[in-house]
Parts: C-alpha cells; structure tokens; sequence
C-alpha cells in the first residue's frame, strides 16, 4: 500500500466528528419529530380532553338537587315541607387521617355511635372523591361552633341543605309515609338521572305513591374551586325545576279528632265523601313520627319500633284485615231481597239457631233471644238468629256475590302502594287454599262477619259509601290536586269511580228500607247504636258490629273480665249522614275494644259532628260575608 493512502490520525478524527454530528443530528431531528408530535396531540387531535382535564382541577360540575314539592291538606294546611339545616359533609381524599378528623369532630360537635357507624359504611360504598354525609342536622350551637373551627378540618364541609318535615307528625304519618335516604334497593328501580344530587326517595304512603310529582327535575352549575374544594365562584348554572305542590283530601282538623277520639286504643278510622270518594280522615292508632326516618334511623331505634307489640309502624287503616261482624248485615239483607225472601217474614229467635239433623247452637249475642224478627228489626237490633236463617237458605256463593258486588275481598283502588284485597271466601277458595271441603256451618258463620271473611278498614269506609250512593261504588281517593311550583297551574285528577261491572251499576231503590234500618239503628229506642246516635242534629244510618278474636267453645261463655286484652273481641262500627243526602261515610275499627257500640260508635259520632260543625261555620261565614259584602 502507498503511503499516501494511509488514513492519518486527522483524517480518522474528521470522521468520527462527522458521524457524531450526523447521529446528533438525527437525534435532534427524532426529538425534534416527537416534540412536534406532541404539540400536536396536545393542541390539536386532543385539546378538548387535555382543557377537561385542566379545568377540572380548579372547575367542577355539580348536580343542584330540586326543592321536593309541598304536601297540603285540603284547607291549605302544611302537612310536609322542606327545612333549611345544616349538614356536615367529608370528601375522604381530602383527609390524611380518617380515624383522627372523626374523633376531633366527635369531641368538637359530637356524633352518635348511629353516625360514626353509618359514615363508616358509606365510605365503602361511594368513591373516594365523593361528598359522603357525617352528621346531619346541626343545631344552632353545632353549627356555630364547626363554622369557626372549618378551616382546622380540610375535606370536611358545614353546608345548608334542605330538609323533609312532616309538622304534623304521627296525625299523618301512616297517610304520608316518608322520605328516607336512598338505599341499594332503591338504586335498583330507580333512574339515576333523574337523581342527581338528590339523596332521599319516598319510602311509603303519599310520598312513594306520587314521588314522580313531588321529585322535581335536578339542575347544574358550573363552579371555580379553591385547592381544598371549596367553591370560589359560579360560572354557570342551569336551576332546578321544583316538584309540584300537592293538595290532598284529608282534613287535617277531622284527623286529629278521629286520632284523639281513639286515644291509645289500637284501631283505625277512615271516613269518606260519598259522592266523591275523597278521604277526609284516615287515622291509624298507634302511629309514629315520619321526621326519624328522613335522615335514616338507626337500626337499634328501628328495631325498638317494630318490636313493640301495638306495632306502631302497621297502617291498620288500609292494610289491616278484619272480620266485619254484624257490619256486613245491611248488605246481606240486600241479598235476602234479591233472593225473592219477603223482608216482612218473621224468624223466631230464641237466642240461638240450629242447622237440620245438628245438635250444635249458633248463638245469639242476646241470650234470652229477640222473639220474632222481620229484616228491619233483625238489622235494626242486630239479630243473629235472624241472619243464621238467611245464610242457611242463600248459601255461601249467593252471600260472596253480593259481598264482592259492594266492593269486599277486592282492592278499593285508592291511591296510596301495595293495598291488599281481603277476602271473601267460597268453597272454590277453600278447596285451593286448604284443600278441604265447605260446610253449611261455615255459611252462619260467614253471614255475621265471623270465619274467613276478612276486610280493610278502607274497604268497610267503602261499602259504607256504596251504601249511602244506594247501591252506586266509589273509589276512595287521597290527592285532591296538583299544583306547578313554577307556573301555579292546577293539575286536578280524574274524578274518583269503579271500573268494570261496578261502574255499571244505578240507584238501587231497593236499599232505601235497609237504609231505614239503618236508621232506626241509631235512633230508635231498640236499635243497638242509639246511645251515640242520641240528640244527634243531623240523622244519621249506621251498623254496629262485633268481631270475635278467638272461638268460643259450644258449652263456653264469653267472659271479657277473665281473658288477656288481645283476646277481647274487636270493636266496629260504620254509618254515614244525613240519611238522604249523605255528606261522609265513616268505618271505624278499634281492636280487642269490645263492644261495637259503646267504643267504636262514639268514635265515629265524634268525627261526625266535627264534620258537620265546620260545614255550618263555613256557611254562616259564607253568609256574613254575603250580607257584608
């Protein structure tokens, strides 16, 4: 090789500096390329993700929770509405130290061990960026007290909420139900769109029935926050809409007569208009106060309440299941004239009725027997003979037709969830449900309310209507209106009737004589009612009744003084007025009270007279105004 074509040692260094610039250079170019390709995902192909991203630091959007709609009487007064409290709410990720905020909270406000409790489980429940409720309802001092403590607490917020409150309290409870804090059941059925920021559902009565109405639709805001979370400013805000105003039919004034004339016996009072069917009380006794279950009660409390034996939580005025008694009689007599039987024919009552080829007596309530009764005297003194009579030649099918005909063993249709039907019994009945055969026996049984037949309280206020229409059904109803929050238009419901066969019906001038009977219950010198019917204004058609709670053996008296309460015999007692135009119809049933006239009659002449006092205040109002223009 020459010597010239030897690499020099500045040849082979201006080689290695090339391929280092050049490999710098394709580097730069490569972190050039990316940094550029960078720039343009972050400006261009996702702008909008990465500016969501950024603004969520310091910009949130929150769900704004509609105000839930008012619930009135129909006088206008205030059954459940919506108070500012104050409420403690913790963002968990926000909080170094779990354990030690809530001990400082606890010595700061205090917190039931119900709270600690509840706080821990919903913490396992919701995510960790989530506002979770510690402590509802501060009171003053609690509030005051946390408000100049706040900033010793980051992730932990004192904020002004609104409040379900029922004034009222346990006069409505069983008709109102209540809100409660939703739970995993509810999530299932519920939509969560329609819930945002909304925390609590109703959980029965009025409430649950028309949740729809009373929800409101939620809105939203957009707001700038500080490093700790809380909001700096609103930049945006789309308002929730208000659930509407409901007015219902009760009467709050008649409510609480019904509630006191029951004192602290267990029972229920349902009274009704006739023409409308609108409900204008509807008591259950014992009651509760809905305000524990708004925030969520705690279970200890909750077990106490359904642990008690009077079950206070039990709406017995619509879910109830009676025997009816001797109350059933006016529409029994009903199927004695559609059988073609004369209602003047004469039955011997001697005190007590045998079946052919039996030995076993079916007693009378009167021992010593009516003598000879005709149907207005076997209502209007309550025969059983008489009746025992009538169910041994009609049978069970002719007794269940007519029975079901004024609205037994079916639902009334009234607006409040999960109404039971009852029951009116037939052999088809016993044969699926027992698998045993019907005896005649069971037809005297059946004729004076006793055995299987079973009926609500509600459904005893219905009959008691159809009666008073002769013979025309009703449907109860509870919702007299609805009112938008917003525009203050009124949404009246459909007017209450039946359906089907009963929508059907016409005046039934053949009731007119049972309704005499009916009558003379309350107002002749014999009729087993007259004590409350007695110096009464206004006439007045009603029917004792008395249900036995246990069987009484053939050779066995029945001695209320030697037996525990719960076996005394139920109390019922349902009338209407005035006869000829009737204004309400009322059912009353007081369990284990006895005698249907002594406890369950005054009852029921008490709502009655109430009723009728307000109606002749307002007409003599009306007429001051009139004359005073």
């Amino acid at each position: 090789m020459a010597a010239n074509d030897l690499p020099t040692g500045r040849t082979l260094v201006a080689d290695t500096v090339r391929r280092r610039l050049r490999i710098a250079a394709a580097l730069a170019l490569a972190l050039t390329l990316a940094l550029v390709w960078r720039f343009y995902v972050l400006q261009v192909s996702q702008y909008e993700r990465y500016q969501t991203l950024s603004l969520d630091n310091h910009i949130r959007i929150q769900a704004l929770p509609p105000v839930r709609g008012l619930v009135l009487d129909r006088n206008g007064v205030v059954l459940a509405q919506n108070t500012a409290v104050h409420i403690l709410q913790v963002v968990p990720e926000k909080v170094d130290d779990l354990d030690t905020m809530l001990q400082e909270v606890d010595a700061l406000v205090g917190l039931t061990p119900g709270e600690a409790s509840a706080f821990r489980k919903r913490l396992k429940k919701h995510p960790a960026f989530e506002k979770i409720l510690l402590k509802a309802k501060l009171d003053d001092v609690q509030t005051a007290t946390f408000a100049v403590n706040e900033f010793r607490f980051p992730g932990v917020t004192l904020e002004a909420v609104l409040h379900r409150d029922y004034p009222e309290g346990i006069l409505t409870a069983h008709v109102l139900g209540y809100v409660g804090r939703i739970s995993e059941r509810d999530q299932a059925r519920l939509d969560a769109s329609s819930y945002q920021g909304v925390h609590s559902t109703g959980k029965i009565g009025i409430e649950k029935q028309y949740e729809g109405a009373l929800l409101g639709r939620s809105g939203f805001e957009q707001v700038e926050i500080d490093a700790h979370g809380r909001t700096l400013r609103t930049i945006s805000r789309n308002s929730a809409v208000p659930g509407h105003s409901l007015s219902l039919t009760l009467d709050i004034d008649l409510q609480r007569v019904a509630r006191e004339a029951l004192g602290n016996r267990r029972g229920a009072v349902v009274a009704m208009d006739p023409a409308s069917g609108e409900v204008l009380t509807m008591v259950s006794s014992p009651s509760f106060d809905p305000n524990l279950f708004v925030d969520g009660i705690d279970q200890n409390s909750y077990d106490a309440l359904r642990a008690l034996d009077d079950r206070p939580l039990f709406n017995r005025a619509l879910y109830g299941r009676y025997a009816p008694g001797s109350t059933i009689k006016p529409v029994i007599a009903r199927a004695v004239i559609d059988a073609g039987i004369n209602p003047q024919e004469r039955v011997y009552c001697p005190g007590w009725f045998t079946l052919p080829d039996s030995s076993r007596r079916y007693r009378c309530w009167r021992k010593t027997g009516h003598g000879f009764m005709n149907l207005h005297g076997a209502i209007e003194e309550s025969c059983d003979v008489y009746f025992y009579e009538m169910g041994s030649r009609l049978g069970i099918d002719v007794m269940a037709k007519v029975l079901s005909g004024f609205g037994l063993g079916r639902i009334t249709g009234v607006d409040l969830p999960q109404e039971p039907a009852g029951l009116v019994p037939t052999p088809e009945w016993k044969r699926a449900s027992r698998n045993e055969s019907w005896y005649p026996g069971e037809d005297l049984i059946t004729v004076i309310g006793q055995g299987f037949l079973m009926v609500t309280p509600m459904q005893l206020a219905r009959m008691t209507a159809t009666l008073a229409n002769r013979g025309i059904p009703v449907r109860p109803r509870i919702l007299l209106s609805e009112e938008d929050s917003l525009s203050g238009e009124k949404i009246s419901p459909p007017q209450a009737q039946a359906s089907g066969q009963e929508a059907d019906r016409v005046v039934d001038t053949e009731l007119d004589q049972i309704i005499r009977a009916m009558a003379a219950v309350m107002h002749s010198p014999r009729g087993t009612g007259r004590a409350s019917g007695r110096r009464s204004p206004y006439p007045i058609a009603g029917k004792t009744g008395t249900a036995q709670v246990i069987a009484i053996g053939q050779d066995e008296g029945y001695d209320e003084s030697v037996l525990p309460e719960k076996f005394h015999d139920h109390a019922l007692f349902i009338a209407f007025a005035p006869v000829e135009k009737p204004q309400i119809a009322i059912a009353v049933v007081v369990e284990n009270g006895g005698s249907g006239a002594k406890v369950a009659a005054p009852i029921a002449r008490k709502v009655m007279d109430r009723f009728f006092l307000k109606r002749l205040q307002r007409a003599a109002l009306a007429e001051k105004s009139d004359v005073f223009g």
